[in-house]
């Protein structure tokens, strides 16, 4: 089996596009003043590869990690899928100005492991984000001159990590948080 598959490349692909289809009017590149007095609405692609700059590493990072840490401790299968039901999802709830976009863009199957595995992985990808959160935190705080730009971006890295962390490490199926908790509890009970 490859390390990663020609399918998982393609739904990674998708999985980001979609993500900066989505983001991108609530995540646009910051603008100049000149910028904001003469462009018009619709489609800017300025905005949406902002957004994926922002959106997608936290995201694919994430089920990444729950892929590669699954491998490591030998599980046989972790495959990544994007689920398509999710981002047709989040690019409906953007079509109709929902003021919440709250979707899962993709997965990653795995095969049976034994508890204190499933709970290493599924926290690889929570973990993931918080680190994501620490690093963009501690250039914010450390680095003297950024540009606007890098700074927003730097905050909003900052922010989406933090609420992914927080999001998946809640205790409720099927969230990474109730995979850590049943795994350690079935672990050590």
């Amino acid at each position: 089996m490859a390390f990663i598959s020609i399918r998982e490349i393609l739904d990674l692909i998708i999985m980001t596009a979609a993500l900066g289809y989505v983001f991108m009017s609530s995540i646009p590149k910051p603008k100049t003043p000149y910028q904001l007095v003469t462009e018009r609405g619709g489609f800017s692609w300025e905005d949406f590869f902002f957004a994926v700059k922002v959106t997608a590493p936290a995201i694919v990072l994430h089920e990444m990690m729950h892929k590669f840490v699954a491998l490591a401790v030998g599980l046989k299968e972790a495959v990544f899928h994007a689920w398509y039901f999710g981002l047709f999802l989040g690019i409906f709830l953007k079509w109709v100005h929902s003021p919440f976009i709250l979707f899962a863009p993709g997965y990653v199957s795995m095969s049976e492991s034994p508890p204190l595995i499933m709970a290493m992985t599924a926290f690889a990808g929570p973990a993931t984000n918080l680190l994501l959160f620490l690093i963009a935190g501690w250039v914010l705080h450390h680095t003297q001159k950024l540009t606007r730009t890098q700074a927003m971006f730097l905050y909003l890295t900052k922010q989406i990590n933090l609420f992914l962390f927080i999001f998946n490490m809640l205790p409720i199926p099927p969230l990474d948080g109730s995979k850590v908790f049943y795994g350690l509890y079935k672990t050590f009970f």
